[in-house]
């Protein structure tokens, strides 16, 4: 049986544009390069962004007397581990700073499992009174912190644990935004049809969470975590209410630096760097988990 030729193509409509050639890629997948002047606006903010930090370095590692010219030394100097020193003499900054680390550590630990819970259930459980459990939750960020400060510490007081490091852990292991932070999250990175196929193979909810919940949702929680920790390292009015210069996290112990008639610049800001070297640290160990939410949230949108 003969074969029939197949019948021409169609010439294109006129205005049409032509279709891409094999061989050669669409606009759509081309690589896009910024210009120079992108390129001077990025390199300008990492200047200014950065120059803080360098500030430091150079203010811890000069003596009070080099600060004090003008112009200032814009070099690093060579009294760096002496002002460490004095850091070390002046305050029990080795001690704040493993209290630091186990009241932000366990902050953190605790608000990221807590809040990545609570927000899955607000997001993608139905129970009775979802929406105003909601609403109460994020009313209460505004209500300011200083109103519960009085009967916090009266309830620590009874419970005697005054300059205890779980006076200033327990009030901080579940945050109203961090609740927000992940429901949000999950309503946008966490289709309802998994949920349903794991129902389907006999999942319970506990299990969902651990095995679907939890890797969906792991650049949310570093997000959020690298959020806590630095509030978290970062408070001062709270441990030094709930603390004693004998249990001191590392702003309180800060607090005791550059003490007499003139205060020692370059000794505070030698402190002030040893303080956020542990920052630097959690933000180079989540990073990556952050830059991918970032760009998984920028796919989707």
């Amino acid at each position: 049986m003969t074969r029939l030729a197949d019948p021409p193509a169609a010439p294109p409509a006129a205005g049409a544009a032509p279709p891409p050639r094999r061989g050669r890629r669409s606009r759509a997948g081309r690589t896009l390069h910024g210009g120079p002047v992108a390129y001077t606006v990025l390199v300008l903010a990492v200047l200014v962004s950065a120059f803080p930090f360098y500030w430091t370095i150079v203010a811890a590692s000069r003596s009070n007397a080099d600060l004090a010219q003008v112009p200032p030394a814009l070099l690093p100097g060579p009294n760096l581990m002496r002002n460490f020193e004095a850091v070390m003499e002046e305050a029990d900054i080795g001690k704040a700073l493993v209290n630091s680390v186990i009241v932000s550590g366990s902050i953190t630990l605790g608000t990221v499992l807590c809040c990545t819970l609570a927000g899955f259930a607000f997001a993608k459980l139905r129970f009775r009174g979802r929406g105003a459990l909601l609403a109460v939750t994020v009313g209460t960020m505004m209500i300011p912190p200083q109103l519960g400060v009085i009967p916090l510490f009266m309830l620590i007081a009874e419970l005697q644990w005054v300059n205890q490091l779980q006076a200033v852990i327990l009030p901080g292991l579940v945050s109203a935004f961090g609740v927000f932070f992940m429901r949000q999250y999950l309503v946008q990175s966490l289709p309802d049809e998994l949920i349903e196929a794991a129902r389907v193979d006999g999942a319970s909810t506990a299990r969902i969470f651990w095995s679907i919940v939890v890797p969906i949702a792991r650049p949310g929680m570093a997000v959020l975590g690298l959020l806590t920790f630095m509030a978290a390292w970062n408070d001062f009015f709270w441990p030094i209410v709930a603390l004693t210069s004998s249990e001191p996290t590392v702003q309180v112990a800060l607090r005791q630096l550059g003490g007499g008639y003139v205060h020692d610049q370059s000794v505070i800001m030698a402190g002030t760097l040893l303080g956020t070297l542990p920052v630097l640290l959690v933000f180079g160990l989540l990073g990556r988990q952050i830059v991918g939410g970032i760009m998984q949230g920028a796919v989707k949108g």
